[in-house]
């Protein structure tokens, strides 16, 4: 997984009084605001396409499908393919669950944290 640090993210999230697990799903993550949100939906709703996610967020499937991308990417969905009776393949989309993302959250938090911390240490006498 390819983590970027981004303090200017970091430091929104430190001005939130009290931010929510979606502002640190995106602060850790990079990611925007439309694909916490699909990972938010893939919670309530396993197993879903890439049509039904587009209905239920209300966006065109080629956006939910470059958001899809991303959370793969960020080990935060996963992908099966489903055969379908009349023939062909469908994929269904899964978020990894909770207590898999908090991990990869503290994971990439530890990174980014060290990460400052060489920064600081390089910084001159």
């Amino acid at each position: 997984m390819e983590t970027d640090p981004d303090p200017s993210r970091f430091r929104d999230l430190m001005l939130e009084s009290e931010p929510g697990f979606e502002e640190v799903l995106r602060c850790v993550f990079g990611i925007q605001e439309h694909e916490a949100r699909l990972y938010m939906e893939l919670l309530d709703a396993p197993d879903s396409t890439v049509a039904e996610l587009a209905e239920e967020v209300d966006r065109d499937r080629s956006n939910v499908n470059r958001g899809l991308t991303t959370l793969l990417d960020k080990e935060l969905v996963e992908r099966r393919r489903r055969l379908l009776d009349s023939g062909g393949h469908v994929y269904q989309y899964r978020a990894t669950p909770p207590e898999e993302a908090r991990q990869l959250m503290h994971e990439t938090l530890d990174e980014w944290a060290k990460y400052v911390h060489e920064k600081i240490d390089e910084f001159p006498e």
